[in-house]
């Protein structure tokens, strides 16, 4: 704190200004304990964030593999380029033959006369759409021209469900193309006068179609698109608009042990990280250098659980899966053991993995969520008392401010008071020594 107002030496010739320094530095050392206090806990703080975080992201991933469709990674394949497949957790290993009887086809047509753009008169100034669906037709009102009538084809205000365009033939000569924007047998439609009149000369008509394939040798499958959503459960099959008819394709549905394998990986990783940030926040070093989490005994016990979650508890491990602890207290993953036993029994291995109570992956997530858990984590409840003691050590120390400022003042004045006094009685000195010196002396 700055040093109040003092006339320093004035009397005593002394450096009474250092002197209020020194007796405030022994004054304060009950505040400077309190600040040490504080950065000590604010380190532990930031060090139980920092390993709640990661220990809360820790117990949501393995809440996610706990579920039986983390596991069940199935991967699609199709001999044909033009038959797409994706599966879904929802799909299991087989396989069939899928025969492309037709894909799907908008319902078009193609207007026979040739006509200008803007010409008036072309076309009526009202023309009626069917959809043939037993819904009411719609009228539509044109400028009496072509590009009047593709206008109002087009205008999402008119819900059509239609797409027109105008192809240019030669000169200012059109001819128009209606289809409907989607694809299906049910998308048919006409176009013509209201009065019934053909519209343009008449049409020539592609019916709409739906997408037909065989499975098998006489399942057959129909889709209003090129698209078939879960053909076999969790599998959707999708057609090139191109495929020719008579394609047959080979699919195959196979577990994929490779994912299953980078997905428990992914999980040990997980948990190794927290274990290497918990030995690096609690270590001792030699030299006496101690860890912010040093001798922290919430901290270990989260420690000891996550490693004791590869023991199922009934006197087995995970070492025939390729799970196990190392030497120097880590998890290692024998991937290629891993992937042998799941491809051999995939059902089995998921359930030593997620099995409530005693599967490895849950019971990472319950060491992980009682740990971190918002409301009652044992981590949480530490984070919350160390904030709470933080807070009251700011008050102490803002408490000891107000109170070194009032010492500091009282100093400073009894200080100045003594330099004051001093001074005058310098002065009233050296007033004496004047007049005794002006006294005449004796013969």
């Amino acid at each position: 704190m700055a040093s109040g107002a003092s006339v320093s030496g004035l009397g005593s010739g002394l450096d009474t200004a250092s002197i209020i320094d020194q007796f405030m530095q022994l004054e304060a050392a009950s505040q400077t304990r309190l600040k040490s206090r504080q950065t000590t806990e604010k380190a532990v703080l930031t060090a139980l964030q920092s390993l709640n975080t990661k220990l809360s992201s820790l117990a949501t991933k393995a809440s996610d593999l706990g579920k039986p469709a983390a596991w069940n990674t199935v991967t699609a394949t199709s001999s044909e380029a033009k038959v797409a497949l994706t599966a879904t957790s929802a799909a299991g290993p087989g396989a069939f033959a899928v025969r492309v009887d037709q894909t799907a086809a908008t319902h078009r047509l193609e207007l026979a006369s040739t006509v200008g753009m803007s010409t008036a008169g072309t076309v009526p100034t009202s023309v009626r759409l069917d959809r043939l669906d037993g819904s009411t037709p719609l009228d539509l009102t044109t400028d009496g021209t072509l590009k009047g009538l593709v206008t109002a084809i087009n205008d999402p205000a008119n819900a059509t469900g239609l797409r027109a365009t105008a192809v240019k033939v030669g000169t200012d000569a059109y001819r128009l193309v209606v289809e409907s924007s989607a694809s299906g047998a049910e998308q048919d439609f006409t176009l013509a006068g209201t009065d019934g009149s053909d519209l343009l000369g008449g049409a020539t008509v592609r019916a709409g179609r739906d997408a037909k394939v065989t499975v098998g040798d006489t399942v057959v499958a129909t889709s209003t698109s090129n698209t078939f959503n879960d053909l076999v459960p969790g599998v959707t099959l999708t057609l090139a608009a191109d495929t020719p008819v008579g394609t047959t394709s080979q699919v195959s549905l196979t577990r994929d042990a490779t994912t299953a394998t980078s997905t428990l990986k992914g999980l040990v990783d997980a948990i190794n990280s927290v274990i290497a940030d918990i030995d690096t926040q609690t270590k001792v070093s030699g030299t006496g250098t101690r860890g912010a989490l040093a001798g922290d005994g919430t901290v270990l016990s989260v420690r000891d659980r996550l490693l004791g979650s590869v023991f199922p508890g009934n006197g087995t491990s995970l070492a025939d899966l390729g799970v196990q602890t190392d030497r120097y207290g880590k998890l290692v993953l024998d991937e290629a053991k891993f992937t042998k036993a799941y491809a051999a029994d995939p059902t089995a291995v998921q359930n030593r993995l997620t099995a409530a109570g005693s599967g490895f992956v849950t019971k990472v997530a319950d060491a992980a969520k009682r740990a971190s858990d918002r409301v009652d984590g044992t981590l949480t409840s530490s984070i919350t008392g160390r904030t709470t003691s933080i807070k009251r050590l700011d008050d102490d120390i803002s408490a000891w401010d107000l109170r070194l400022e009032l010492r500091r003042t009282a100093l400073t004045r009894q200080f100045s008071a003594m330099e004051t006094a001093l001074n005058q009685m310098n002065s009233q000195s050296s007033w004496l020594s004047g007049q005794i010196s002006s006294l005449p002396s004796g013969s």
